[in-house]
């Protein structure tokens, strides 16, 4: 066994990055990777023009509504570190987007509105991260605006979450108002100055002596040494119970103002994980892969077409579980597929180099026509099988329609294509020959609608179809599964993979057709083979 694959997958850190929409989160990722010298000018989403260009935000989209709704991949190097970061889309109707993306992270970074504290997509993504037990780095963000009381902040994370909260820095108050941050543990104070005021933020001694001239009232050095003080007693920092998912470290900036950033890739560096064992079926057996293993393997958690709008490219995000990968190498699939891999990517926003090779713990992209789907497992040996990356059943139905009618073939091919990256749903009724979408929010067909124009230069537009609700369709004898099909073709179709759905105008007919049909199942998730 080569030392490389002793040593290299220790040095990987894969993590997402999740909060409510507006909490700071690209600007976060942005000056993350500004802090660690991966990029020499963050975009400020905020910002007007050329400068609002973030570097993780690459669709038109999102550069011009300042969201992001795709996962994007970066690697930096910090410590001598190898950072992945999976930046996550924290609108809800991407919460499926985002799922997938945290099945391939082994931490998480919450961030917090110091004013807001946490929002309702917060807590869904936090039980998300619940289910998968991820390790979660809280980092409360925005101190340089008026803020909540940091006691009650870290109150409510633990009323709402069940976590265990230890703050390991503590704030000299907020807005216009606001000092800096003091380090409980090494007794250090990091002092904010505001750009305007000229300076750079420093370090100093805590002591009363050192912060006097930095605080310019006595009043606020007081309150601020008391509550520190105060701030301790929540106890130490268990690390075992972090791993597990019971205990977050908390840890207070602004990211806008570039103010706490580094501090916390250095929490990352220390306490996130390296990569960890996965469960996986071999040969129909159970068993955990390890990173160490000499096989290669991995999963897909995410295809992204059209990033390369002049080569209509399309790719498949690997994360890698185990083994030395090396450039040119052949992969299988669980169905036995082979891909050879002669040009693999390490993803920087929308800037990529050729990967050479990587390690359990790295993220590569690879440049395939449709080969590879989310949730594919990658291996040496194809027989290794990760579990399964659930499709949800859609909240919307949409059904597609073009102005022109001979461009149909055209529509079909760009709603397979974007369907194959599973931001949205395909489904093909057996009657007539319209196309249904499935989504889980309507910003989800915007985005649709305008990469279909933007990518393929189609006008689609999405109108109500007959139907409301989707459900896939199973049963345990087959002859059954049938007859209950061809009864009802009226409202039967499938999905992209050949899958029977019922087809419903109402969660009531559901309800009904359930009732009627005791032996068939209908299935709010199915999980991608």
């Amino acid at each position: 066994m080569s030392d490389a694959l002793q040593i290299e997958p220790k040095k990987r850190r894969v993590f997402a990055i999740i909060s409510h929409p507006d909490a700071g989160k690209t600007t976060l990722t942005e000056n993350m990777l500004l802090s660690a010298g991966a990029i020499h000018q963050a975009g400020q989403v905020a910002a007007r023009g050329q400068v609002r260009r973030t570097q993780s935000d690459w669709m038109k989209i999102e550069q011009e509504r300042g969201i992001s709704v795709s996962s994007s991949v970066m690697t930096f190097e910090h410590s001598d570190l190898i950072f992945n970061l999976l930046d996550t889309p924290g609108h809800e109707d991407f919460s499926e987007d985002t799922y997938r993306t945290l099945t391939a992270a082994d931490c998480a970074v919450m961030v917090l509105d110091v004013a807001k504290g946490i929002e309702p997509q917060t807590l869904k993504l936090f039980e998300v991260c619940r289910l998968r037990d991820i390790p979660i780095v809280t980092f409360i963000n925005k101190l340089d605006r008026e803020g909540q009381d940091p006691f009650e902040l870290l109150s409510e994370i633990q009323d709402k979450l069940a976590l265990d909260v230890i703050p390991m820095q503590w704030p000299a108050a907020s807005g216009r108002r606001f000092k800096g941050i003091a380090d409980l543990r090494t007794g250090e104070f990091l002092k904010f100055v505001r750009k305007e005021d000229g300076g750079e933020h420093s370090l100093a001694r805590m002591d009363e002596n050192s912060l006097k001239d930095h605080f310019d009232n006595d009043d606020l050095l007081e309150e601020f040494l008391e509550e520190q003080e105060l701030a301790k007693e929540y106890g130490e920092f268990n690390e075992q119970s972090f791993r597990e998912g019971h205990m977050t470290p908390v840890y207070f900036g602004s990211a806008l103002r570039k103010f706490g950033v580094l501090q916390l890739i250095d929490a990352l560096a220390e306490f996130a994980p390296a990569p960890q064992p996965e469960r996986a079926k071999k040969a129909g057996q159970m068993v955990e892969v390890e990173p160490t293993d000499k096989g290669v393997s991995g999963f897909v958690f995410k295809v992204q077409a059209n990033m390369d709008l002049n080569h209509r490219d399309r790719v498949a995000f690997l994360r890698m579980c185990s083994g030395e990968f090396k450039r040119g190498m052949k992969l299988k699939t669980a169905e036995n597929k082979t891909i050879s891999v002669h040009n693999p990517i390490l993803f920087f926003a929308q800037d990529r180099e050729l990967a050479e090779n990587a390690y359990a713990g790295d993220v590569i992209g690879i440049p395939n026509h449709g080969a590879l789907r989310v949730g594919d497992s990658l291996s040496e040996s194809g027989k290794i099988k990760f579990a399964g990356i659930p499709n949800f059943a859609p909240e919307i139905l949409r059904r597609a329609r073009l102005a022109d009618p001979l461009k149909a073939k055209h529509l079909r091919k760009a709603l397979e294509s974007l369907a194959e990256e599973g931001v949205t749903q395909l489904f093909k009724p057996q009657m007539g020959a319209d196309m249904i979408v499935g989504a889980v929010g309507s910003l989800q067909i915007d985005v649709m609608r305008e990469r279909i124009k933007t990518e393929y230069g189609l006008d689609v537009t999405f109108e109500s179809p007959l139907y409301q609700t989707a459900r896939w369709v199973a049963s345990e004898d087959a002859d059954i599964l049938k007859a209950f099909v061809d009864k009802n073709s009226a409202n039967m179709g499938t999905d992209l993979d050949g899958a029977p759905v019922f087809l419903a105008k109402s969660a009531w007919d559901v309800g009904y057709a359930q009732e009627k049909n005791p032996k068939i199942k209908f299935l709010t998730t199915k999980e991608r083979a």
